[in-house]
């Protein structure tokens, strides 16, 4: 079953909602625009006369609120890092599964390296453990990507499992520029560092 891209007034996104959620909405008459055909019908209960009723979901909808959520980078999650790489390690370029993944700092947070977006990757296991406290030019590993600060249209992308059209379009609306998305696979395509 699809949720529903919940944005605030001003088309800002703010998370993805279940059609149970999206329907208090409506019901509650909290839904200021909607975008994109109805995703799907909720049916309700039989009244006296012996109709039933039915709501026509939007894949998009827009709150009556403006969001008081920061601007600035959004949090960072295991989740969220192994999703903006592809779940692939970014030393030796293999896919793996979230369990055979782990966070690293590319500069070590033991020679004074923050847990930020811009300083860390996926990386598996074995090449986390070869890295050890190095930086990867000490350690003789190139990264193969750059990493990158999500904005919050992508950033509400990484949390998704199936993404709609309508909802795909929307969020493509706000993507950085400078990224590459491939919509066949559903994946991102990291910016590869050219090596001079």
């Amino acid at each position: 079953m699809a949720r529903v891209l919940y944005l605030d007034a001003g088309g800002m996104p703010l998370r993805w909602i279940s059609l149970e959620a999206a329907a208090c909405l409506y019901t509650r008459e909290q839904v200021l625009w909607e975008l994109g055909s109805p995703a799907q019908a909720l049916r309700g209960g039989y009244n006296r006369s012996g109709l039933r009723s039915a709501l026509d979901i939007a894949p998009v909808i827009a709150g009556c609120r403006v969001s008081r959520v920061p601007r600035g980078a959004p949090s960072l999650t295991n989740a969220k890092l192994f999703a903006r790489d592809q779940y692939m390690c970014l030393y030796c370029g293999e896919q793996f599964t979230r369990s055979g993944l782990t966070r690293d700092h590319i500069v070590p947070v033991s020679r004074g390296g923050l847990d930020i977006w811009e300083n860390t990757c996926a990386a598996c296991k074995r090449c986390n453990q070869a890295k050890g406290a190095r930086t990867p030019e000490e350690a003789g590993m190139s990264l193969l990507a750059v990493p990158f600060v999500p904005n919050r249209f992508e950033s509400v992308l990484l949390q998704a499992h199936t993404i709609l059209v309508d909802q795909m379009a929307y969020l493509q609306s706000g993507l950085s520029r400078n990224r590459d998305w491939d919509g066949k696979a559903n994946i991102w395509q990291l910016s590869v560092l050219k090596r001079n």
